[in-house]
């Protein structure tokens, strides 16, 4: 970018985050009495951004409120979890009904072996399943697994992969990750990855992969580059384990589905727990039987809340709340959307990538195919277009993705619309200056 563009960005920013805080100071305030509690006022890093994050204080259907009284329409939906909306009835009534009952039961209770039949019956890949609290609980226990099937240590992810809060991969890998021996290929390129299974796959045990990059910049991993990953899992003898924490919610059966691609096991979470917290991993019913405890040599997995009631509850009425028309309608509406959105920002350095109802925009004018193209997009104008489309009551997350719950219809996407428009006409010169100066850096 050039001395004029930066210039002219960082002034836009500061005055953005200025009228932000002006305008929100009973979240200030809230972020100041948290932080002598907590590192930052933080138990949860993707929420903070400067000068302070908002302080939610409600949610109804497709709408959030904050302390300061200001309403928004919610294009988040808690990073893909919260795809029924913050009132669902029939999940507030199964979570009633749950409590009526009893918590923390002590052992097996009525519901899960149900929950585990509905989901067993959507997924073709998954012969067995296993309930844990969170995506990245499902993504651990999947890959322990496959160390102990296989007697491998080698795990194949990709960069710009996010797996959980101790299996990200932004820049290669953090320094919080589990200690496995990762390799760590670049999404989307056969080629390469071809060459990595020449010379590293007789030491993989697993090949961990989101068929969409979710949180990594919502880019859909090419057919042939994921049907590459399974013919060569297959002819090493690694699993493939697909990560549809995010991209269960695009089809019955999940993007694999979609794509005809089997995989070994498959890591579940999010939604499926109708906002309560929920994670599951599960497959083929050989590999999974390592966990019987009928067998001697069974493998342990325990968790005091992995069936609690009220996760159960709530997940089963997800299942007949989520329908597969309702899925099929949901994600329709969210193509339409971001292909308006494309028009829009036609002949500007906009992109926005994803599937069905989940998407992120890119300030850049070269197609996002990985990690390295999502890093090297303006992260700054992204910022700017989220303190502007709060101002104009539509929530979204600062690094620009959007999620599309059930109560999400076609006003409201008017309204998101209508909110980047106004973001164009309004920065358009600061757009105009960075495509010339992103045209001139290549």
């Amino acid at each position: 970018m050039t001395v004029e563009a930066d210039a002219g960005l960082a002034g836009a920013l500061t005055e953005a985050r200025r009228r932000y805080a002006d305008a929100n100071p009973r979240s200030s305030a809230a972020f100041e009495s948290a932080c002598a509690d907590m590192p930052g006022g933080n138990t949860r890093t993707v929420l903070f951004h400067e000068p302070f994050p908002l302080r939610i204080q409600r949610g109804s259907g497709a709408r959030l409120w904050d302390v300061d009284g200001h309403q928004y329409v919610d294009f988040l939906g808690d990073f893909t979890a919260g795809l029924f909306g913050h009132s669902e009835p029939a999940i507030g009534e199964a979570l009633r009904r749950a409590l009526d009952g009893g918590l923390a039961l002590s052992g097996h209770n009525t519901l899960e072996a149900r929950l585990a039949r509905g989901i067993c019956a959507r997924f073709p890949s998954i012969d067995l399943i296993r309930f844990t609290n969170s995506g990245t609980e499902a993504n651990l226990l999947a890959l322990a697994l496959a160390v102990a099937v296989t007697g491998r240590r080698g795990v194949l992810v990709f960069d710009g992969a996010y797996h959980g809060s101790l299996l990200a991969f932004a820049g290669g890998g953090a320094v919080t990750n589990v200690p496995h021996d990762w390799i760590v290929g670049t999404y989307n390129d056969q080629a390469g990855t071809d060459a990595l299974f020449d010379r590293r796959g007789p030491e993989l045990a697993a090949v961990l992969v989101e068929p969409m990059l979710g949180s990594g910049g919502c880019v859909p991993g090419d057919p042939e580059f994921l049907r590459l990953l399974r013919r060569r899992t297959l002819e090493c003898g690694a699993l493939l384990v697909f990560d549809e924490v995010m991209t269960s919610r695009l089809a019955p059966g999940g993007r694999q589905a979609e794509l005809s691609i089997r995989a070994d096991l498959t890591t579940l979470g999010k939604y499926f727990g109708g906002g309560s917290s929920f994670g599951a991993f599960g497959g083929r019913a050989d590999v999974m039987s390592a966990f019987d405890p009928r067998r001697p040599d069974a493998l342990t997995h325990a968790g005091t809340f992995n069936n609690n009631v009220l996760t159960m509850s709530a997940g089963l009425a997800a299942l007949d709340v989520l329908t597969p028309a309702a899925m099929a309608e949901l994600n329709a509406r969210g193509d339409r959307l971001r292909t308006r959105l494309t028009d829009l920002a036609a002949g500007l350095p906009m992109r926005f990538t994803g599937l069905g109802s989940l998407m992120t925009v890119h300030f850049t004018d070269l197609p996002v195919r990985n990690g390295a193209d999502v890093a090297a997009a303006d992260q700054g104008l992204k910022e700017l277009l989220y303190f502007d489309l709060l101002n104009a009551g539509i929530y979204t997350a600062r690094r620009g993705m959007s999620a599309l719950s059930l109560p999400v219809g076609d006003a409201e996407c008017d309204a998101m619309i209508s909110a980047v428009a106004e973001f164009i006409d309004r920065r358009h010169a600061l757009l105009r200056t960075h495509s010339r100066s992103s045209a001139h850096s290549l």
